[in-house]
């Protein structure tokens, strides 16, 4: 395989947001299609670095841009977590692109070379070998979210967006201001040079390299949306369109993999004194994400904001489990990271077919009424009398709908026999088998009683939007949007029916995140003794 491929996820949607800038508004066809193509050459390259992945014991691919030294000059790299990501990427992309045509997609304007860059920014932040470049892929992807969060305007949306970016400009002074302090102590932002130097790092700046440390993980921990730093989440996402909310459940997952990319690579069980650094303020912010998004979720009014709390809640479980440093854990986080991102990617295009369409400002904000059922008020003896025991027809696109709503919150809840089961299991399992850390059984409940959470609050849901009221008029289905939930829902069905090779592979990939020689060793494979 040609390592002229690792630029490919970071040129090729570049290249076709240029070209859509170029064609102009008016050329509507020619910009999908340069969309689309991007999408499916994007999910051809990432399945392309996975098979080569899979036929190679260590690293992928490295790239050195302009073959400078790793140390000094720009690297990519591509390994079996990386790969996974942007395979993870271009797939929910190509489902997501499809249902923003139409409707959503003509409510503003740039948005196709908007999410072009989008996806340049996050194929560049999972292959980036570097700080620095992960500082400038961060930039591009949150710039284009911006864009992506006000698309449609409105005051509800407009409020929501403005929110989003004062808290992620916030965070990126902290990000930059921690990748300072740690250059300024090590002398490069390398990720294999900084996990080779940081065991070695003199006691008498170990504290700056520390505070870097945590100024840079608070950074990413807004973009996980940890309580109590993820305020913001559930609003913004709410607020968006639902193709757009749909591709910022990957946006929480960047942080997440920076954690555990840094996590185990600087502050690894080789680090000495620096050894799981942050671990226990991870597991502990985890437990409270949670608990806060479970309470949220069980609050939620509108269908948006409980895909919203579910996604803290997965951010919470992926956090507590990376904190746990152990691989057979891990890998299960890996996948519930894939189905979670998943289910909740098409729960996010589901609520936006259940909200009524119009050109109000709160057009897709679907309000959850408390249900009172007949005789509630005390006459329970009128309550049969007036029953209406005529059939009921529903027509097929509203069950679909509602047969995609169910799918989505098994999948979300984690009940058997579904991916998501299989992957709360994988996770689980080994926690009640590794050394017992403080909060571990903790989150071990947790993970269950979220499940739970989940249970009552799709329920509610689903009685209210499908059944208590009849005269719900839901907006016609454009083939698009039904063909782009049944995309991201058959493939949780797909892992779930064919679960061991997938298994495997992110036990392999676990393995591989932990072993920090393996990689220092191919970034930088002159030094690859170096480190003790």
């Amino acid at each position: 395989m040609s390592p002229h491929l690792l630029v490919v996820p970071i040129v090729l949607p570049l290249l076709a947001a240029a070209l859509q800038l170029l064609a102009g508004e008016r050329r509507q066809r020619t910009v999908v299609v340069l969309g689309l193509a991007s999408c499916l050459g994007l999910v051809a390259t990432a399945i392309a670095l996975l098979w080569h992945s899979e036929a190679e014991d260590a690293i992928a691919a490295v790239y050195r841009l302009g073959d400078w030294p790793a140390r000094f000059g720009i690297v990519l790299v591509a390994d079996r977590l990386s790969v996974l990501m942007l395979l993870l990427t271009s797939v929910v992309a190509l489902a997501v692109l499809p249902a923003a045509l139409g409707r959503w997609q003509q409510r503003g304007n740039y948005f196709q070379p908007l999410f072009q860059f989008l996806l340049m920014g996050l194929n560049g932040a999972f292959l980036t070998g570097d700080l620095f470049n992960l500082f400038v892929f961060f930039e591009v992807l949150l710039a284009a979210s911006y864009g992506l969060a006000l698309h449609g305007s409105g005051q509800r949306r407009v409020g929501a967006g403005l929110h989003y970016i004062a808290v992620n400009l916030a965070a990126s002074m902290l990000f930059l201001l921690g990748v300072s302090l740690i250059f300024g102590v090590t002398g490069t932002l390398n990720m294999a040079a900084l996990a080779q130097l940081v065991p070695g790092v003199p006691e008498n700046t170990r504290a700056l390299l520390h505070a870097g440390a945590a100024i840079l993980g608070i950074a990413f921990l807004v973009k996980t949306a940890m309580w109590p730093l993820g305020f913001w989440l559930p609003r913004t996402y709410a607020a968006s369109v639902p193709a757009v909310a749909a591709m910022f459940a990957l946006m929480t997952k960047v942080g997440i993999y920076v954690l555990l990319r840094l996590g185990s690579l600087l502050f690894g069980g080789d680090a000495g004194i620096s050894s799981y650094f942050g671990s226990d303020w991870l597991l502990w912010g985890g437990v409270a994400t949670i608990v806060a998004g479970s309470i949220g979720m069980l609050g939620a009014r509108d269908l948006g904001k409980l895909a919203g709390y579910n996604v803290l809640v997965s951010s919470g479980t992926l956090l507590g489990a990376v904190a746990l440093h152990d691989p057979a854990v891990t890998a299960g986080a890996l996948g519930y990271l894939v189905v979670s991102t998943l289910g909740i990617a098409a729960l996010f295009l589901v609520a936006g077919l259940t909200a009524p369409e119009g050109d109000e400002e709160e057009d897709d904000a679907l309000q959850l009424e408390p249900y009172e059922p007949p005789g509630s008020d005390g006459r329970t003896d009128e309550l049969y009398a007036e029953e209406d025991e005529s059939r009921v027809v529903i027509p097929a696109p509203v069950a679909m709908l509602a047969l995609s709503f169910l799918l989505c919150s098994l999948l979300l809840a984690g009940l058997p026999p579904l991916s998501g089961f299989l992957a709360k299991f994988a996770m689980l399992a080994p926690m009640l088998g590794s050394p017992q850390r403080d909060g571990t059984l903790l989150l071990f409940a947790l993970v269950i009683a979220s499940g739970l959470c989940t249970v009552i609050a799709m329920c509610r849901a689903g009685i209210y939007v499908f059944w208590a009221d009849q005269e719900r008029r839901f907006p016609q289905a454009r083939v698009t949007e039904v063909a782009a939930i049944a995309l991201l829902l058959g493939l949780c069905l797909l892992l779930t029916g064919f679960a061991r090779a997938p298994l495997e592979f992110l036990h392999e990939t676990a393995r591989q995140v932990h072993d920090a020689r393996n990689y220092i060793g191919d970034v930088l494979p002159d030094a690859a003794e170096a480190r003790p």
